[in-house]
């Protein structure tokens, strides 16, 4: 359903569990960008009225999952650590060249924010089915569900906006080049590194 290119190696899994709060706190901040993004998407295509709409919405539900990773971070004594640079997202960035028309760069931004979601929802499937603590796993299972809405909510107005032929070929070659950047991730206690 995803499209993925390149499934994450379970072993990944092993690393998170070396370092829970680790992985934790980069949600946190995930969360946090997931909010910023919407919040961007707003400021920067406020004609989009149908788009608003659902941004207002995701940046309700994703400063809620914020607070759900802060609440488990607090409840197992540890505070919140410092944000930290995503090596995915910022390799991630540069497929598509900057400029083009407006209706372009919204489809690219769209494109973007949906991969995003795709492999978080496709990262916390795994956490939910591999790791040791119940608690966790159970609580990743609830967010693959809202990451699979979100990436199938950010594609669908990749393609209302734009050309649907366009917009599927630029996201067949999207998933491509992000397949590339995850041979060398898969490593960190990270949702996407």
């Amino acid at each position: 359903m995803l499209g993925l290119k390149l499934p994450t190696d379970p072993r990944w899994v092993n690393i998170v569990e070396k370092n829970i709060e680790e992985i934790l706190t980069d949600h946190a901040f995930c969360e946090q960008k997931a909010t910023s993004t919407a919040i961007s998407l707003i400021v920067s295509f406020p004609e989009y009225t149908e788009l608003v709409q659902e941004m207002i919405d995701l940046v309700t539900e994703e400063m809620s999952h914020f607070k759900m990773v802060h609440d488990i971070i607090l409840e197992r004594g540890w505070t919140l650590g410092r944000d930290r640079k995503d090596d995915y997202v910022h390799q991630l960035l540069k497929f598509f060249p900057k400029g083009g028309s407006r209706t372009t760069q919204l489809v690219h931004r769209l494109l973007y924010a949906a991969l995003i979601e795709a492999r978080s929802c496709e990262r916390f499937r795994l956490l939910s089915e591999e790791l040791e603590d119940k608690q966790l796993a159970n609580f990743y299972k609830k967010l693959m569900i809202s990451e699979a809405n979100h990436y199938t909510m950010f594609l669908g107005f990749a393609r209302q906006y734009g050309l649907r032929k366009e917009v599927d070929a630029k996201w067949e070659s999207l998933l491509e080049f992000e397949a590339q950047i995850m041979k060398d991730l898969g490593k960190n206690e990270t949702v996407h590194g």
